[in-house]
């Protein structure tokens, strides 16, 4: 029996699962670590924790399989997007901490960007939208912030890099400079049609060519394992976003085929093909993998909080003792009792893209309860989910006539119900919800030959389906009253 390790560094999370040839789960670890909030709106984790917990998780993992090192035939790295790290070439050591996707502190860079005129030569070029989300002006800002980084940078002493180069970096031998296709086309730095990283772009955010790793497929040996990790070399064979690692663990190959996943914040792509889609509704056009050369694109719209917001009923309210409980809670009252909640703590993502919006609970009443407060936040996550499906199907041209779904939160069934209720469409959610690492792993196991696609395409399998048996009259009063809810949440935390 063969082995493909896949990495999975996430936002609140380190973990690593190992999956057998037939794609199955031998064994999996998750260590959390420390999320740090230094001023209001500023996201940052220490990289030192960051590569301790998933070389730790690594190690357990293995060791919990019980497998001989020498059947791991490959290792796949997927990872939280966007989030940026600086270090020294010579050395490796970090400049600061990284600066999280979520993070907003970069807003009034992107407002610059924008007031230069470039946002849409960046749309054309990158596919995105003109946002704090990308790692651009949270690189801008480090070379900004940081006394000699950018005197440092241009003389070549300096390396940026997302999660994956960061890992790929510390890990590997030799430390390869490199990421892989789709987390470059998170920057707002990579000509998602050239393939490579543009330089009216990097002028426009002043950051030094000399920073940008080697672009290379996501399926593909970029470096051989430091021997003393797991005492023996073991080829790193893939690299890939999270998101576009589940839509690949999904089986979405073909266009037209879309997927959300339920972490932290939720992410919808649809695969597009071979042609990027330009979208009119605000969503992202993206590459979803890059293999043998040849992109298949991708549309996306994000979710910023999720998952993230039953953390905040646990953590911060005290509301549930653990978000496996969310479920029973909401299921305890026949409704949400005219209550809404729009966790837009970090600003509203796809279609809306207010970085201004802030946190909103509407439609309070004497006897709003705990229950419904929970229910609420489910049943957001569902919404801000449909407002991404529904403008992406409206770029595609064509109803989404099913939802695959994976992460954490797809276990809920609660909440998967109301998903496909609120959309009107099927949900399916796969035997193994582990699809981030399912993907990773299929990638790496592709690049050293393990599966073929034709193995691939067979590998994942659904393990229940949810139908929609909300009545349409229902639904539609439901989707009012929400975007009434968001329409209060706007622009907040603009000044005046």
């Amino acid at each position: 029996m063969k082995y493909v390790v896949a990495l999975d560094q996430g936002t609140t999370s380190s973990r690593a699962v190992v999956f057998d040839e037939h794609g199955g789960i031998a064994a999996a670890y998750n260590l959390e670590f420390t999320q740090h909030y230094p001023h209001l709106g500023w996201v940052e984790h220490r990289p030192e924790d960051i590569l301790d917990s998933q070389l730790r998780a690594l190690k357990l993992a293995v060791d919990k399989a019980g497998i001989d090192v020498a059947d791991i035939a490959a290792i796949g790295i997927t990872n939280q997007r966007e989030t940026t790290l600086l270090w020294e070439r010579e050395t490796g050591r970090p400049l600061a901490n990284a600066i999280v996707w979520q993070c907003r502190r970069t807003a009034p860079l992107v407002e610059r960007l924008k007031a230069d005129g470039l946002g849409a030569l960046l749309r054309d070029r990158t596919g995105l939208v003109p946002d704090a989300y990308f790692s651009g002006t949270k690189l801008q800002w480090l070379l900004d912030t940081i006394p000699g980084a950018r005197a440092r940078a241009e003389r070549g002493e300096l390396c940026f890099g997302t999660v994956d180069s960061f890992l790929v970096w510390n890990l590997c031998k030799n430390h390869p400079h490199v990421t892989d296709a789709t987390n470059a086309a998170r920057t707002m730095l990579f000509d998602i049609h050239r393939q490579c990283w543009d330089p009216e772009l990097l002028r426009a955010m002043n950051i030094p060519a000399s920073l940008m790793p080697e672009v290379v497929d996501s399926s593909h040996v970029v470096g051989m394992l430091r021997r003393n990790i797991l005492g023996r070399e073991i080829p790193v064979a893939a690299l890939a976003g999270d998101q576009h690692a589940a839509l690949f663990g999904q089986g979405c190959l073909l266009p037209g085929d879309c997927k959300n996943t339920y972490g932290t914040g939720c992410f919808v792509l649809m695969n597009t093909g071979d042609a990027p889609v330009r979208s009119q509704n605000d969503l992202l056009t993206t590459i979803a993998w890059r293999l043998d050369g040849k992109p298949v694109y991708a549309l996306e719209g994000s979710v910023f909080m999720g998952g993230a917001a039953v953390q905040w009923l646990r953590d911060e309210m005290g509301l549930i003792r653990t978000a496996a409980e969310s479920e029973a809670v909401a299921r305890s009252v026949p409704d949400n009792g005219g209550a809404f909640f729009v966790p837009a703590f970090t600003g509203l993502g796809a279609p809306h893209w207010d970085m201004y919006s802030r946190g909103t609970i509407v439609g309070l009443t004497r006897g709003t309860g705990r229950a419904h407060i929970v229910r609420a936040a489910l049943e957001a996550i569902a919404y801000q989910s449909a407002d991404v499906i529904r403008a992406m199907s409206a770029d595609a041209g064509a109803r989404a006539e099913t939802l695959r779904v994976d992460g954490g939160a797809s276990a809920n069934n609660f909440l998967m119900q109301f998903q496909s209720d609120i959309l009107n469409i099927d949900v399916l959610r796969p035997q193994v919800i582990e699809t981030t690492a399912l993907g990773a792993a299929m990638l790496a196991g592709r690049a050293v030959g393990l599966w073929t696609d034709r193995d691939i395409a067979a590998l994942p399998q659904s393990d229940r389906r949810f139908q929609p048996r909300m009545d349409a009259e229902r639904r539609d009063a439901l989707l009012h009253q929400w975007q009434r809810a968001i329409a209060r949440s706007r622009d907040w935390a603009r000044e005046g």
